[in-house]
């Protein structure tokens, strides 16, 4: 259970302490220690992050100034902490004045005076206090017995999931197993004040996966407490969040209960159940459209709901995944994805689709997304937006297997790659292992270049590559990229057409010489 300040008071840090303002609060929760430094009302702030905290300071800074003392108290009680232990007193602050003592009476917040003794320091009070915090008796409570009780009953119960509903509905939590994924595994829902997506989101947002796997990570939803944390089963990681429905338990507790519900289903030898939803997009990545058709309605994936396919590189990090939240929220459109290596495959998908209400700007609003994400450092996303069917889908996946580790050859200054880069670089790379004479036709469109010598030939062609794939034919943009004056551009482009006895921007030459030129900087590197 939770540790209160009377709770604290007894241990023997406090034997000679007396409770000089706030008697009536003497139950309050007390969920961390810290020592206060502070010389004024601002220096407090900085540690109103954590509420329920015992503050322990000296008044060091402001031994003489009992205006400070009462503003300090004063603030300390505003950012809701449970009291404040002012040590050494005797040898710092000579006793405490009348003053700080009526503030803090009237302001609700526990004063205790410590006394100055040698062997009373704040370090003890910091073991002791968060030793009774983390480590006290308050383990053998009716929360860790009665779930113990629940969870090893092999006679009753005929497998763990029947086990722990029991001992969530005892014992008033709740309890859901997710994959690396995100995607609900197993869950046991005694109370439907919050939902599983709400908590999914925000612990996602909180980064709850990369915290200390010591104590759980505490993640208020709406005023409901939940705790993360990771779980390992059968050597897989998994993410397990436990709900404190009455805000019964202290963090330690909820750590000891997943520790029992950990070592339960090793016992019972339990398997989560398979994540459908990431089997989907499995399926469609590895080109198995009939297992994706006989996976969609469990999955809960209309035929034509899929708006666009992508995948990327660090999208997983950063404010991503927050963006990627507030998308699905603002825009109504679903986003399912998961972690394949080191990359994240996903799906947007349009609901309303399936009602005759879909979105028709939703392709657009892919793309305005997808573009915002390359802002990120380290981004790149590749995406086919405007895919017909789960057929489509499954395409769209292949497309994007087989070329995005060469289209970021081709175009190196790009991070975001449409479905018409991909299939550029798909055609070279079909071009490239065919060979022959198809590929012969294209690279002899370039052949002029060594006929004027090799650095001369060089720099024209490079001006070339920038202007058509890197710079979309804009001149300004090649000079920027490549570092040289606009007038050295419109004089090499004016060299390069004399060259090719043709304008380069023109409509029917343009499409030969995309190819030409995306096929050399290929063959660069395959070669």
């Amino acid at each position: 259970m939770k540790v209160t300040l009377k709770d604290c008071l007894e241990l023997s840090v406090f034997r000679d302490a007396r409770v000089l303002a706030g008697q009536n609060s003497l139950t309050k929760d007390v969920r961390n220690v810290s020592v206060l430094e502070a010389k004024d009302s601002e220096d407090v702030k900085l540690y109103e992050g954590e509420k329920d905290q015992l503050l322990i300071t000296g008044f060091f800074a402001v031994r003489d100034d009992v205006d400070a003392q009462c503003a300090i108290v004063k603030q300390a009680a505003a950012d809701m902490h449970a009291a404040l232990a002012v040590f050494h007193v005797g040898k710092v602050v000579e006793k405490i004045d009348e003053r700080v003592i009526n503030t803090a009476e009237l302001a609700g917040l526990p004063l205790i005076e410590v006394p100055y003794d040698e062997e009373t320091t704040c370090a003890q009070a910091i073991t002791q206090i968060m030793a009774k915090i983390l480590y006290s008796d308050n383990f053998s409570n009716r929360l860790i017995s009665n779930t113990i009780f629940h969870l090893l009953n092999f006679e009753k119960h005929s497998n763990f999931q029947a086990a722990a509903r029991q001992a969530a509905i005892s014992n008033n939590f709740q309890l859901v197993i997710l994959s690396e994924d995100f995607n609900p595994v197993f869950s046991v829902e005694t109370r439907h004040t919050v939902s599983i997506d709400e908590v999914v989101k925000l612990g996602r947002e909180r980064q709850a996966e990369k915290q200390s796997d010591q104590v759980y990570t505490l993640v208020d939803v709406n005023g409901v407490l939940t705790y993360w944390g990771p779980v390992s089963i059968d050597g897989e990681t998994f993410f397990m969040f436990i709900v404190d429905n009455e805000d019964s338990y202290s963090a330690a507790d909820i750590t000891k209960l997943a520790e029992i519900i950990e070592l339960a289903m090793g016992m019972w030898k339990f398997t989560p159940e398979r994540d459908v939803k990431a089997d989907f997009i499995k399926a469609l990545i590895r080109g198995n459209k009939s297992l994706a058709y006989s996976l969609k309605d469990e999955a809960g994936v209309g035929a034509d709901e899929i708006v666009s396919v992508f995948m990327g590189h660090n999208v997983d990090k950063g404010k991503v995944p927050k963006m990627m939240d507030r998308f699905e929220k603002d825009e109504e459109l679903r986003i399912m994805k998961i972690e394949e290596e080191e990359e994240t495959y996903g799906f947007i998908l349009d609901e309303k689709i399936e009602e005759g209400k879909g979105d028709p700007e939703a392709r657009a609003k892919c793309a305005a997304l997808f573009d915002r994400l390359k802002e990120e450092n380290g981004v790149k996303i590749f995406h086919v937006t405007d895919v017909d069917g789960i057929e489509g889908a499954g395409d769209a996946c292949r497309l994007i297997n087989e070329s995005w580790a060469f289209v970021q050859s081709v175009f190196p200054y790009k991070r975001v790659f449409t479905k018409y880069e991909m299939a550029l670089v798909s055609n070279c790379i079909n071009i490239q292992l065919q060979g022959g004479h198809v590929k012969k036709n294209y690279m002899k469109l370039l052949d002029v270049f060594r006929t004027i010598g090799e650095n001369k030939g060089r720099q024209l062609q490079e001006t070339l590559e920038t202007f058509v794939l890197d710079a979309g034919m804009n001149s300004g943009k090649t000079a920027k990229i490549m570092g040289i004056h606009a007038n050295t551009v419109q004089y090499r482009l004016k060299k390069i057409n004399e060259l090719l006895g043709v304008e380069v921007t023109g409509n029917r030459i343009i499409p030969g010489l995309t190819i030409a030129l995306a096929l050399k900087r290929l063959e660069r590197v395959v070669s």
